[in-house]
């Protein structure tokens, strides 16, 4: 639990780092679009060799986004597992009852894990290299047209960055809990299905409890500093777009390009 990643922002001066987060935001979601593009080996072989550039150019270890994959390893081997067993086509090459490993199965399986990696890998390198608030900023504004027809665009960015914010430190809370809790002789390894449930209901309801105390705290500060929402609120940081931020998206452009000539 210690090694989610999600909402943690690692300061820094790389490239990356100092792109404006709407552009980040955009590129990002552009790629998520073309990596469903990707359907050969070739064109997500060329997706990787992208990511891992821009990882180096963020400055942030590989194998820092490799321990954050941890806690989404079980979803990404369920998803894969039943990709690679129920899908059926071309040459089959095990078979034991209704399950089966297919040619056209071992594909699908492996276009899945890819895509999986993938999003994950960019939304991480999104929320490590952009501070929570900056992020909530960009989606306030790029949402801003929407407040023609009575959008709450700023509440929208608001709980965005608190959602980011609180995303690592409630992972600490449960942390501390749980180490709490094996003091007083809990073991969460032992045990039935059914007991390994229960025994996160000792975590839970202490959880809940301190999530509840501290939105309560921050509701009550922010009102003792008279914070009001709204279009007549300033900001301390200015979002300026500039030379880079339309050359990186030019570049997502180019390797959405690519990948659709070379995709079969």
């Amino acid at each position: 639990m210690d090694k989610m990643i999600l909402g943690r922002y690692i300061p820094g001066d790389s490239v990356i780092h100092r792109l404006d987060p709407r552009a980040k935001l955009l590129s990002m979601f552009l790629f998520i679009l073309i990596i469903f593009w990707a359907n050969n080996v070739i064109t997500n072989a060329l997706l990787f060799v992208f990511i891992f550039i821009l990882i180096r150019f963020s400055k942030i270890s590989l194998r820092f986004f490799l321990q954050g994959l941890k806690p989404m390893l079980f979803l990404i081997a369920f998803t894969t597992l039943f990709q690679l067993l129920f899908t059926s086509g071309g040459v089959i090459f095990w078979q034991f009852g209704f399950l089966k490993i297919t040619q056209i199965g071992l594909q699908q399986a492996g276009i899945i894990f890819a895509r999986f990696v993938l999003i994950i890998f960019a939304s991480t390198l999104l929320t490590l290299t952009t501070m929570p608030l900056s992020l909530a900023d960009a989606v306030e504004v790029l949402l801003k047209p929407l407040a023609v027809f009575k959008f709450p665009v700023h509440e929208v960015g608001l709980m965005l960055s608190m959602s980011l914010r609180f995303v690592p430190t409630l992972m600490d809370d449960a942390l501390r809990i749980m180490n709490a809790q094996r003091a007083r002789g809990v073991d969460f390894g032992q045990g039935s299905v059914v007991q390994k449930v229960k025994s996160i209901i000792p975590i839970l309801i202490p959880l809940f409890v301190s999530s509840f105390k501290r939105a309560d705290a921050l509701a009550i500060a922010m009102e003792a500093r008279g914070y009001q929402g709204g279009e007549n609120r300033t900001r301390y940081r200015q979002l300026k777009w500039q030379l880079s931020d339309s050359l990186s998206f030019v570049v997502i452009i180019l390797v959405g390009v690519l990948l659709f000539i070379l995709k079969t």
